[in-house]
C-alpha cells in the first residue's frame, strides 16, 4: 500500500472514526485503525464490538492499493504534529510497518496485519429502510440524550427510544426523575420503534451530522445502520420493552405558569448555591404571579430566596424540585418562554417551549416532583 494524502484530512477521519474505539477493549485488535485502500479511495474502519463506524476520504498518488491495521493512539498522536502539508504513506506488506513521509522527514509506525479485525455487522433480510432529515435526527438526539439513564438493572432506559409511525417521528428519553418526549411530522411511512444506545446517539449528534442533509437509516430486531455521503455508523440495538411513557405524563394540569426562561434558570442557580447538597432540593411557592424560589441547608444554616415575575393561571401552589434537574430541563430549551403545567405538589412537572408561530415539531419535558414541608 502506498498513497499521498493531506495531513489534515487524514487526521479528520481518523479523529472523527477514532471515536468509537473503546479503553477497556476485550480484543487487542480493536485498539487500531482498519485501513483500507480501493482505487483512490481510503476507507477506516474502528469498532468496539457494539458499535463500529466506517468513514473514508479520497486520497492522491496511488501506487498500490492494500489493507492495514493502523494502532490508533500512535497514528492520532503523530498526526496531530503535523501543520498542513503533503504525506506520502507507505506500507511493508511483509513486516506491516507503516512508514509516512513527508517534505523534511519520515517516521516509522508497526502494524499489523488486518485479518483478525471484526467485519462490519449486517443487517437481516427483513430490515426496514427510511430516508429522513439530518436536522431531525439531530434534534430529536439533542433534546433528549440527557434524560437518559446510566442503569446496569434497566439498560433499556440507557438509550434514546425514537418510534416511528406513518407522519410523525418520536424520540423519548428518561431515567425515571425526568422525561423528554420530542415529536416531529415526517413524510415517512414506516411503522416500528427501537431503542438506540447512547454512544452512537452522542456520535451521530457531534459528530457525523454536520455533513449531509439527509440521512439513510435502516434497522431490524438486532442492528441500526445510518448512511451518510462519507461515513457510515453501524450499531447493536438495546434489547427489551421501553416503559409506557404516556402513562406518565399527567393529562389535567390546570395550574399553568408562563416565565422568562433564562430569568428562571439564574435564579434557580442563584438560590440552589445554598441547597443541601445532598438533596438539591428548591422550593417554588406559586400564586398571585410570582414565583417565589427558596433553598436551604439547615446543618450549615444557609439559606436563599428570590422571587420571579410571571403569569400564572391557577391555585396558589407549592411544589419542591432538584435544582439540578430543573437547570437541566430549562438550560435544554431554546425558546425564550416556557409554560409549566402543574396539577399538585405530588405530581410531576410539565414543561414546554412556548413559541410565536406554529412549529412542525412539539417538545414535552417532565420532572419528577420531591417531597416538601408544608
Amino acid at each position: 500500500m502506498k498513497f499521498s494524502v493531506s495531513s489534515s484530512a487524514l487526521l479528520s477521519l481518523l479523529a472523527t472514526t477514532g471515536k468509537v474505539i473503546s479503553n477497556k477493549n476485550t480484543l487487542p485488535i480493536l485498539d487500531y485503525f482498519l485501513m483500507e485502500l480501493n482505487g483512490t479511495t481510503l476507507k477506516v474502519t474502528t469498532s468496539d464490538l457494539e458499535t463500529t463506524l466506517v468513514g473514508q476520504i479520497e486520497v492522491d498518488s496511488v501506487e498500490s492499493e492494500g489493507t492495514i491495521a493502523a494502532p490508533a493512539k500512535l497514528m492520532l498522536d503523530s498526526l496531530k504534529e503535523f501543520p498542513e502539508l503533503p504525506l506520502t504513506i507507505e506500507v511493508n506488506d511483509k513486516n506491516w510497518e507503516i512508514k509516512i513521509n513527508w517534505k523534511s522527514g519520515s517516521l516509522s509506525i508497526p502494524g499489523a496485519s488486518a485479518v483478525s479485525y471484526p467485519s462490519v455487522p449486517q443487517l437481516s433480510a427483513e430490515r426496514k429502510e427510511l430516508r429522513m432529515d439530518v436536522d431531525m435526527l439531530v434534534n430529536g438526539i439533542n433534546k433528549t440524550i440527557f434524560a437518559t439513564a446510566d442503569d446496569e438493572l434497566r439498560p433499556v432506559m440507557n438509550g434514546i427510544y425514537i418510534n416511528l409511525a406513518p407522519g410523525t417521528l418520536t424520540f423519548v428519553g428518561t431515567d425515571a426523575h425526568k422525561l423528554v418526549k420530542y415529536e416531529s411530522e415526517t413524510e415517512n411511512e414506516v411503522t416500528a420503534s427501537f431503542i438506540l444506545p447512547k454512544k452512537p446517539a452522542n456520535l451521530l449528534k457531534s459528530v457525523l451530522l454536520k455533513e449531509d442533509d439527509a440521512i439513510d437509516m435502516a434497522f431490524d430486531s438486532k442492528n441500526a445502520m445510518f448512511t451518510l455521503k462519507s461515513h457510515t455508523l453501524v450499531c447493536r440495538l438495546i434489547e427489551g420493552n421501553y416503559p409506557n411513557y404516556n402513562a406518565v405524563i399527567p393529562a389535567n394540569n390546570p395550574n399553568k405558569v408562563l416565565v422568562d426562561r433564562i430569568e428562571l434558570v439564574n435564579g434557580i442557580k442563584r438560590v440552589a448555591v445554598c441547597s443541601n447538597p445532598t438533596t438539591n432540593l428548591i422550593r417554588m411557592d406559586i400564586a398571585d404571579n410570582r414565583i417565589n424560589l427558596t433553598a436551604q441547608d439547615i446543618d450549615f444554616s444557609v439559606s436563599a430566596n428570590e422571587t420571579i415575575s410571571c403569569s400564572y393561571d391557577g391555585q396558589p401552589i407549592s411544589i419542591g424540585f432538584k435544582s439540578t434537574f430543573l437547570v437541566e430541563i430549562l438550560s435544554n430549551m431554546d425558546t425564550p418562554t416556557v409554560v409549566l403545567e402543574l396539577a399538585d405538589s405530588t405530581r410531576a412537572g410539565v414543561f414546554k417551549p412556548v413559541y410565536d408561530d406554529k412549529q412542525t415539531s412539539s417538545t414535552l419535558m417532565l420532572l419528577m416532583p420531591m417531597m416538601i414541608n408544608a
